[in-house]
């Protein structure tokens, strides 16, 4: 039997230690309802009054629109939902950076659907909106699938254009990888359903097919007062860029459309009528029940970063019942390997144990060493490396659950060649090209986050949950660092702190760096494409191996040179 069967159930636990269990379930409750909170608070947009506005108009909502067009039943899963959280503050704010994005089954074929939100300054494009969208294109090219934009956007947010306009990953690669997606023949369709103006206007007319909404849709390079200030020529909105001049004169757009609704019935017709393609031919069968309840998780996982917790016990709520086979579950025990199911989809796991553990007798590390939880020493970087080539020798996709601290420090693990170790797994997982999927659910500091693949390993999926962090050491150690060097620059300059600066100090840096290690700080940003529920885990990383397996091409894994 392996560690994994023998592991305690959650039952035991409880029984072993109530009260510890009680006290995170508690704490976890908070968290999620203040995730919970949030989503509400972005997915109201631009605001109340704004969103009478566009209904006034005729004009449905973005996420209005999106629920219409999924199919009846099936589930819009987000991505991006905290993009701009908290930035943008001195122009207003920029709920999910003016941008609602996920996936859907749309008419049975799974989509990537980009929505601009009018109620968030019009839909404008500030930098995140961009780096949003970019985003979509990159899940869409990368996983070949089809991608519906719902087009109602006054083009670049002026005040900030230094910002989004002219770099390599700014506005611009919107277009050309409309091009790119379109020579690779992966399907886009644009309904012009508001404002399309300037640069925007190259977005929908760049896609396979677009239609335009009567009386609500408009797409021009300028719009009436540009043209009026450049030429000197006065003309109407409509008849420089509406429906019917771009139907019936110009021929730029293919439908035109009397009303929202009408444009969404028609793109589940264009989707319905699209033909079968070839599939990546990932192992899937009938999907298994957890061996205990999803739900529980709120109670196994602690806020403190620091606190041990068995990472089994995790999985064991996560995958499908009966389906874990441990890989080396004797050999580098702060990092477990195995092969499992989730949803009926095979797929290898790596993942941080944080458990305390005894090392094993004979290693790197030091014969009588207990292994610190959520520390990555030398065999279970040799281990991890090992595991991963063998799930890219069998295409097998990869998901990691981070919760790591970093490589093990000092002397013992220097003299040991922590770092050619460390550099063999981080080799395996950049070369790695079978879909890899990512999990943060604690910390994710410093080397760890690479070697676990954050988000520079291109995870084709990142998600964290409430209790992740992430930043390139803990807050306390950065915070006590930046306090010497800080020190250090005052007695420079022949001043001392006294005990209670000191103290005052250290407490400002902590809150500032402990402010940049949550969450909502990474998703902000795009760090992860999403913050979830635990007990959604499943579901999420079900629908991140469904989009995969539209993409057919896996080119061969060569893993370059990795040292023994």
């Amino acid at each position: 039997m392996s560690d994994y069967q023998e592991s305690r159930s959650l039952g035991t636990a409880l029984a072993a230690d109530h009260a510890k269990t009680v006290s995170r379930r508690e704490a976890g409750a908070i968290l999620l309802d203040e995730l919970k909170a949030r989503h509400a608070e972005v997915a109201m947009g631009g605001g109340q009054k704004r969103r009478e506005r566009e209904h006034a108009r005729g004009k449905m909502l973005a996420r209005e629109r999106i629920a219409a067009l999924v199919d009846e039943g099936s589930t819009f899963q987000e991505i991006g939902s905290f993009a701009a959280w908290g930035m943008y503050e001195e122009q207003g704010g920029c709920p999910s950076a003016g941008t609602v994005m996920g996936t859907g089954h749309v008419n049975g074929r799974l989509c990537m659907i980009v929505a601009n939100d009018a109620t968030v300054k019009a839909g404008a494009w500030f930098p995140m909106t961009a780096k949003k969208n970019l985003r979509a294109q990159e899940i869409a090219l990368e996983n070949h699938l089809p991608i519906i934009y719902l087009v109602d956007s006054a083009g670049v947010f002026l005040p900030m254009q230094d910002e989004i306009f002219p770099d390599r990953d700014h506005f611009g690669r919107i277009f050309r990888n409309n091009a790119v997606m379109s020579a690779k023949g992966i399907p886009q369709i644009a309904a012009i359903m508001g404002s399309c103006v300037a640069g925007g206007a190259y977005l929908p007319i760049m896609s396979d097919e677009a239609l335009i909404v009567d009386g609500t849709g408009s797409v021009f390079l300028a719009g009436p007062f540009l043209v009026r200030a450049a030429i000197g020529e006065q003309v109407e909105k409509e008849v420089l860029g509406g429906a019917a001049t771009h139907s019936e004169i110009s021929g730029v757009t293919d439908y035109r459309v009397p009303d929202d609704a009408t444009a969404i019935r028609t793109i589940r017709d264009l989707v319905g009528k699209m033909g079968s393609r070839p599939s990546a031919g990932f192992s899937r069968e009938a999907s298994v029940a957890p061996a205990h309840e999803t739900s529980e998780l709120d109670a196994l996982m602690p806020v403190s970063g620091a606190d041990p917790y068995d990472m089994q016990e995790v999985l064991g709520r996560v995958i499908d019942a009966d389906s874990w086979t441990e890989y080396k579950a004797g050999y580098g025990k702060t990092i477990l390997t195995g092969y499992a199911r989730i949803d009926g989809w095979s797929v290898g796991i790596v993942a941080n144990q944080r458990q305390i553990v005894k090392a094993r007798a004979g290693v790197k590390a030091g014969t009588d060493e207990l292994q610190a939880g959520g520390v990555i020493y030398s065999d279970s970087a040799d281990k991890a490396a090992r595991f991963i080539m063998n799930c890219n020798q069998k295409r097998i996709p990869l998901v990691f659950f981070q919760d790591v601290t970093g490589f093990m420090v000092g002397s013992r693990a220097e003299h040991g060649g922590i770092i050619k170790d460390g550099a063999k797994m981080v080799n395996a997982v950049s070369n790695s090209v079978v879909p890899k999927f990512t999990v943060v659910v604690g910390n994710s500091y410093g080397a760890g986050n690479y070697a676990m693949c954050g988000r520079a390993y291109d995870p084709r999926m990142i998600c964290a949950w409430p209790t992740a962090r992430m930043a390139v050491m803990g807050g306390q150690q950065a915070a006590k660092t930046l306090l010497q060097i800080q020190k250090a620059a005052a007695a420079r300059k022949g001043n001392e702190l006294s005990d209670e600066e000191e103290a005052a100090l250290l407490k400002k840096i902590q809150a500032r760096y402990d402010e940049q290690t949550t969450p909502y700080y990474a998703a902000a940003r795009l760090w992860v494409d999403e913050i979830i529920e635990p007990e959604h885990t499943r579901a999420w990383i079900s629908r991140g191996l469904e989009i995969a397996e539209h993409n057919p091409e896996i080119p061969r894994f060569n893993p370059g040179v990795i040292q023994t």
